[in-house]
Protein backbone atom coordinates (compact mmCIF):
# COMPACT_ATOMS: atom_id res chain seq x y z
CA UNK A 1 0.00 0.00 0.00
CA UNK A 2 1.24 3.57 -0.82
CA UNK A 3 2.29 6.19 2.03
CA UNK A 4 -0.18 8.46 1.43
CA UNK A 5 1.94 11.46 2.72
CA UNK A 6 4.83 10.25 0.47
CA UNK A 7 2.39 10.76 -2.41
CA UNK A 8 1.26 14.11 -1.27
CA UNK A 9 5.26 15.13 -1.38
CA UNK A 10 5.83 13.34 -4.45
CA UNK A 11 2.33 15.09 -5.98
CA UNK A 12 4.38 18.47 -4.62
CA UNK A 13 7.79 17.21 -6.09
CA UNK A 14 6.32 17.40 -10.12
CA UNK A 15 3.92 19.91 -9.37
CA UNK A 16 7.56 22.02 -8.84
CA UNK A 17 8.62 20.36 -12.01
CA UNK A 18 5.91 21.05 -13.80
CA UNK A 19 5.48 24.81 -12.72
CA UNK A 20 9.34 24.90 -14.16
CA UNK A 21 8.16 23.98 -17.28
CA UNK A 22 9.64 21.31 -17.36
CA UNK A 23 7.65 18.85 -18.29
CA UNK A 24 6.58 17.32 -21.58
CA UNK A 25 3.28 18.89 -23.12
CA UNK A 26 3.36 15.82 -25.23
CA UNK A 27 3.57 11.98 -24.49
CA UNK A 28 4.92 10.15 -27.44
CA UNK A 29 1.76 7.89 -28.92
CA UNK A 30 3.80 4.44 -28.42
CA UNK A 31 6.18 3.83 -25.36
CA UNK A 32 8.02 0.86 -24.03
CA UNK A 33 6.98 -0.58 -20.75
CA UNK A 34 9.34 0.08 -18.19
CA UNK A 35 10.54 -2.69 -16.07
CA UNK A 36 10.72 -1.85 -12.46
CA UNK A 37 14.00 -3.27 -11.10
CA UNK A 38 15.86 -2.93 -7.95
CA UNK A 39 19.12 -3.21 -6.89
CA UNK A 40 19.34 -5.47 -4.37
CA UNK A 41 22.24 -3.97 -2.21
CA UNK A 42 20.74 -0.67 -2.63
CA UNK A 43 17.74 -2.16 0.16
CA UNK A 44 20.15 -3.98 2.53
CA UNK A 45 23.45 -6.25 2.89
CA UNK A 46 21.64 -9.02 3.65
CA UNK A 47 19.66 -11.66 1.17
CA UNK A 48 16.79 -11.82 3.28
CA UNK A 49 16.57 -7.62 3.66
CA UNK A 50 16.08 -7.89 -0.20
CA UNK A 51 13.78 -10.94 -0.39
CA UNK A 52 11.59 -9.09 2.32
CA UNK A 53 11.65 -5.69 0.51
CA UNK A 54 10.68 -7.31 -2.63
CA UNK A 55 7.78 -9.07 -0.84
CA UNK A 56 6.70 -6.05 0.68
CA UNK A 57 6.46 -3.40 -2.00
CA UNK A 58 5.64 -5.77 -5.17
CA UNK A 59 8.73 -5.19 -6.94
CA UNK A 60 9.79 -8.74 -9.02
CA UNK A 61 13.23 -7.73 -10.00
CA UNK A 62 16.43 -8.33 -8.26
CA UNK A 63 19.52 -7.20 -9.49
CA UNK A 64 22.50 -8.69 -7.58
CA UNK A 65 25.75 -6.59 -6.73
CA UNK A 66 27.28 -7.02 -3.78
CA UNK A 67 25.90 -9.74 -0.84
CA UNK A 68 27.03 -8.72 2.95
CA UNK A 69 29.70 -6.39 1.36
CA UNK A 70 31.09 -9.16 -0.96
CA UNK A 71 30.70 -8.44 -4.91
CA UNK A 72 29.23 -11.54 -6.84
CA UNK A 73 32.30 -11.60 -8.90
CA UNK A 74 34.22 -12.39 -5.37
CA UNK A 75 32.36 -15.54 -4.70
CA UNK A 76 32.57 -18.61 -5.94
CA UNK A 77 29.95 -20.44 -8.38
CA UNK A 78 29.08 -22.87 -5.94
CA UNK A 79 28.15 -19.64 -3.36
CA UNK A 80 26.40 -17.66 -6.23
CA UNK A 81 24.25 -21.22 -6.95
CA UNK A 82 23.11 -21.19 -3.63
CA UNK A 83 22.21 -17.27 -3.39
CA UNK A 84 20.28 -17.68 -6.91
CA UNK A 85 18.25 -20.86 -5.90
CA UNK A 86 16.89 -18.42 -2.51
CA UNK A 87 15.95 -15.77 -5.10
CA UNK A 88 14.28 -17.91 -7.54
CA UNK A 89 12.42 -19.89 -4.64
CA UNK A 90 10.83 -16.53 -3.99
CA UNK A 91 9.85 -16.05 -7.33
CA UNK A 92 12.00 -13.20 -8.06
CA UNK A 93 13.94 -12.95 -11.04
CA UNK A 94 17.46 -11.44 -11.27
CA UNK A 95 17.61 -9.77 -14.79
CA UNK A 96 20.80 -8.71 -14.55
CA UNK A 97 24.30 -8.97 -13.14
CA UNK A 98 25.22 -5.77 -11.89
CA UNK A 99 29.34 -6.71 -12.07
CA UNK A 100 32.26 -4.28 -11.66
CA UNK A 101 33.47 -5.77 -14.87
CA UNK A 102 35.86 -2.83 -16.62
CA UNK A 103 35.55 -0.71 -12.98
CA UNK A 104 39.54 -1.67 -12.22
CA UNK A 105 42.65 0.56 -13.74
CA UNK A 106 43.42 -0.58 -17.90
CA UNK A 107 46.69 -2.70 -18.38
CA UNK A 108 49.66 -0.39 -18.24
CA UNK A 109 47.56 3.27 -17.49
CA UNK A 110 47.46 5.22 -13.76
CA UNK A 111 43.83 5.59 -13.07
CA UNK A 112 43.18 9.46 -12.38
CA UNK A 113 40.69 8.60 -9.62
CA UNK A 114 41.08 8.22 -5.70
CA UNK A 115 37.69 6.78 -4.80
CA UNK A 116 35.47 4.04 -6.34
CA UNK A 117 32.45 2.93 -5.27
CA UNK A 118 31.93 -0.54 -5.04
CA UNK A 119 35.82 -0.98 -6.20
CA UNK A 120 36.72 -4.32 -7.26
CA UNK A 121 40.11 -5.45 -7.92
CA UNK A 122 40.38 -8.72 -10.62
CA UNK A 123 42.86 -10.34 -8.85
CA UNK A 124 40.22 -11.01 -5.94
CA UNK A 125 38.03 -13.01 -8.41
CA UNK A 126 38.51 -16.76 -7.42
CA UNK A 127 38.54 -18.09 -10.89
CA UNK A 128 41.17 -17.72 -13.05
CA UNK A 129 39.54 -15.52 -16.06
CA UNK A 130 37.29 -12.57 -14.02
CA UNK A 131 36.05 -11.86 -17.43
CA UNK A 132 34.21 -15.16 -18.06
CA UNK A 133 33.57 -15.91 -14.77
CA UNK A 134 31.12 -12.90 -15.02
CA UNK A 135 29.36 -14.91 -17.76
CA UNK A 136 29.37 -17.82 -15.41
CA UNK A 137 27.55 -15.86 -11.99
CA UNK A 138 25.04 -14.26 -14.85
CA UNK A 139 23.85 -17.60 -16.54
CA UNK A 140 23.64 -19.28 -12.57
CA UNK A 141 21.57 -15.94 -11.42
CA UNK A 142 19.67 -16.39 -15.08
CA UNK A 143 20.67 -13.09 -15.82
CA UNK A 144 20.51 -11.93 -19.47
CA UNK A 145 22.13 -8.72 -18.90
CA UNK A 146 25.63 -8.46 -17.61
CA UNK A 147 26.52 -4.20 -16.28
CA UNK A 148 30.20 -3.36 -18.17
CA UNK A 149 32.46 -0.16 -17.51
CA UNK A 150 35.11 1.62 -19.44
CA UNK A 151 38.12 1.37 -17.30
CA UNK A 152 38.74 3.72 -14.63
CA UNK A 153 39.26 7.21 -16.39
CA UNK A 154 43.31 8.07 -17.53
CA UNK A 155 44.28 10.48 -19.67
CA UNK A 156 44.46 10.64 -23.44
CA UNK A 157 41.49 7.70 -23.66
CA UNK A 158 39.73 6.86 -26.87
CA UNK A 159 37.01 4.96 -27.38
CA UNK A 160 38.39 2.48 -29.73
CA UNK A 161 41.32 1.53 -26.74
CA UNK A 162 37.96 -0.49 -25.29
CA UNK A 163 38.50 -2.70 -28.61
CA UNK A 164 40.58 -5.58 -27.42
CA UNK A 165 38.46 -6.31 -24.15
CA UNK A 166 35.04 -5.81 -26.01
CA UNK A 167 35.83 -7.88 -28.53
CA UNK A 168 36.12 -11.10 -25.77
CA UNK A 169 33.21 -9.70 -24.04
CA UNK A 170 30.94 -10.02 -27.53
CA UNK A 171 32.45 -12.84 -28.15
CA UNK A 172 31.31 -14.07 -24.85
CA UNK A 173 27.87 -12.40 -24.54
CA UNK A 174 27.34 -14.06 -28.16
CA UNK A 175 27.68 -17.64 -26.85
CA UNK A 176 26.00 -17.05 -22.89
CA UNK A 177 23.21 -15.12 -25.07
CA UNK A 178 23.62 -12.30 -22.59
CA UNK A 179 23.42 -8.65 -23.65
CA UNK A 180 26.44 -6.37 -22.64
CA UNK A 181 25.44 -2.86 -20.73
CA UNK A 182 27.71 -0.18 -20.08
CA UNK A 183 27.04 2.38 -17.71
CA UNK A 184 28.21 5.60 -18.02
CA UNK A 185 30.33 6.42 -14.65
CA UNK A 186 32.12 9.85 -12.98
CA UNK A 187 35.06 7.63 -12.27
CA UNK A 188 35.53 5.88 -15.64
CA UNK A 189 36.40 6.75 -19.38
CA UNK A 190 32.86 6.49 -20.26
CA UNK A 191 31.38 9.50 -17.85
CA UNK A 192 28.67 11.07 -19.83
CA UNK A 193 25.50 10.28 -22.38
CA UNK A 194 27.69 11.56 -25.14
CA UNK A 195 31.01 9.05 -24.41
CA UNK A 196 28.42 6.84 -24.64
CA UNK A 197 27.02 7.50 -28.02
CA UNK A 198 30.88 7.78 -29.16
CA UNK A 199 31.16 3.96 -27.82
CA UNK A 200 28.00 2.74 -29.85
CA UNK A 201 29.52 4.53 -33.02
CA UNK A 202 32.73 3.20 -32.40
CA UNK A 203 31.23 -0.30 -31.72
CA UNK A 204 28.47 -1.62 -33.60
CA UNK A 205 27.73 -4.87 -32.03
CA UNK A 206 24.06 -5.49 -31.71
CA UNK A 207 25.28 -7.13 -27.51
CA UNK A 208 26.93 -3.62 -26.45
CA UNK A 209 24.00 -1.26 -25.21
CA UNK A 210 24.20 1.92 -23.40
CA UNK A 211 23.32 1.57 -20.01
CA UNK A 212 22.19 5.10 -19.24
CA UNK A 213 22.17 7.10 -16.45
CA UNK A 214 21.17 10.76 -16.53
CA UNK A 215 22.09 11.43 -12.65
CA UNK A 216 25.43 10.14 -13.38
CA UNK A 217 25.88 12.68 -16.25
CA UNK A 218 24.68 15.48 -13.38
CA UNK A 219 27.61 14.24 -10.90
CA UNK A 220 29.90 14.68 -13.67
CA UNK A 221 28.84 18.62 -14.20
CA UNK A 222 27.68 17.14 -18.12
CA UNK A 223 23.89 16.97 -18.02
CA UNK A 224 22.74 15.45 -21.26
CA UNK A 225 21.19 17.29 -23.70
CA UNK A 226 18.09 16.23 -25.64
CA UNK A 227 20.33 15.42 -29.02
CA UNK A 228 22.76 13.46 -26.37
CA UNK A 229 19.65 11.31 -24.99
CA UNK A 230 18.26 11.06 -28.86
CA UNK A 231 21.43 9.91 -30.08
CA UNK A 232 21.53 6.77 -27.70
CA UNK A 233 17.90 5.88 -27.69
CA UNK A 234 17.56 3.49 -30.33
CA UNK A 235 20.12 0.79 -28.32
CA UNK A 236 18.79 2.26 -25.18
CA UNK A 237 16.81 -0.68 -22.84
CA UNK A 238 17.90 -0.44 -19.88
CA UNK A 239 18.53 3.03 -17.51
CA UNK A 240 19.76 3.36 -13.65
CA UNK A 241 17.17 5.78 -11.92
CA UNK A 242 18.04 8.00 -9.11
CA UNK A 243 18.27 12.10 -8.32
CA UNK A 244 20.89 14.45 -7.50
CA UNK A 245 20.92 17.88 -5.50
CA UNK A 246 23.74 19.96 -6.26
CA UNK A 247 23.38 22.28 -3.66
CA UNK A 248 23.83 19.41 -0.67
CA UNK A 249 25.91 16.84 -3.73
CA UNK A 250 23.66 14.49 -2.30
CA UNK A 251 21.39 11.66 -3.59
CA UNK A 252 17.86 12.78 -2.96
CA UNK A 253 14.56 10.97 -3.92
CA UNK A 254 13.72 10.94 -7.16
CA UNK A 255 11.69 14.17 -7.84
CA UNK A 256 13.33 15.71 -5.55
CA UNK A 257 16.61 16.64 -6.91
CA UNK A 258 18.15 18.80 -9.90
CA UNK A 259 18.05 15.37 -12.31
CA UNK A 260 15.10 16.66 -15.35
CA UNK A 261 13.63 13.28 -15.81
CA UNK A 262 9.81 14.53 -16.24
CA UNK A 263 11.41 15.94 -19.96
CA UNK A 264 14.70 13.69 -20.43
CA UNK A 265 13.31 10.23 -19.87
CA UNK A 266 10.77 10.75 -22.57
CA UNK A 267 13.42 11.69 -24.83
CA UNK A 268 14.95 7.79 -24.26
CA UNK A 269 11.34 6.35 -24.52
CA UNK A 270 10.18 7.84 -27.78
CA UNK A 271 13.80 6.85 -29.47
CA UNK A 272 13.87 3.62 -27.94
CA UNK A 273 13.42 0.46 -30.92
CA UNK A 274 13.04 -2.03 -27.24
CA UNK A 275 9.33 -2.63 -26.33
CA UNK A 276 10.81 -2.81 -22.98
CA UNK A 277 13.09 -0.42 -21.25
CA UNK A 278 14.28 -1.97 -17.67
CA UNK A 279 14.10 1.00 -14.83
CA UNK A 280 16.69 -0.18 -11.87
CA UNK A 281 16.45 2.05 -8.89
CA UNK A 282 19.88 3.01 -7.74
CA UNK A 283 18.90 4.66 -4.08
CA UNK A 284 23.11 5.19 -3.58
CA UNK A 285 21.94 6.17 0.55
CA UNK A 286 23.74 4.13 2.62
CA UNK A 287 22.57 5.17 5.87
CA UNK A 288 19.04 4.66 5.40
CA UNK A 289 18.88 2.28 2.34
CA UNK A 290 15.98 0.29 2.76
CA UNK A 291 13.17 3.67 3.47
CA UNK A 292 15.18 5.72 0.75
CA UNK A 293 14.52 2.89 -2.02
CA UNK A 294 10.93 2.16 -0.68
CA UNK A 295 10.20 5.93 -1.45
CA UNK A 296 12.23 5.89 -4.89
CA UNK A 297 9.77 3.17 -5.88
CA UNK A 298 6.92 4.97 -4.94
CA UNK A 299 8.57 8.10 -6.82
CA UNK A 300 9.09 5.76 -10.10
CA UNK A 301 5.75 4.17 -9.81
CA UNK A 302 4.59 8.58 -9.81
CA UNK A 303 6.91 9.27 -12.89
CA UNK A 304 5.60 6.49 -14.71
CA UNK A 305 2.12 7.62 -14.60
CA UNK A 306 3.33 11.25 -14.81
CA UNK A 307 4.96 10.64 -18.72
CA UNK A 308 2.71 7.80 -19.51
CA UNK A 309 4.40 5.02 -19.42
CA UNK A 310 3.34 1.55 -18.38
CA UNK A 311 5.28 -0.30 -15.42
CA UNK A 312 5.33 -3.86 -14.58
Amino acid sequence: MRDSGEDYRLELAFAHLAARGLCPMTTPTIMPRLLLSVIGDEIGPTLDEMLSFCAETGVRRLEMRTLDGRNLLGMTLDEVAAIATRIHKARITVPTFVSPVLKWPAPGKAATTAKVDFAFDPASCPAPDPIQHAFDIALMLGATRLRIFSWLAYPHYAPADLAPPLGKLCALADEYGVDLQMENEPVCNVATVADLDAVLRTFSHRRVRPLVDICNAYAHGAPPTVDDLRAVAPRTDHVHLKDRSAATGKIVTIGHGDVDFARLLPVLLAGTRSREVMASIETHVPDDRRNATRRNVHAVRHLAEHIGAELA
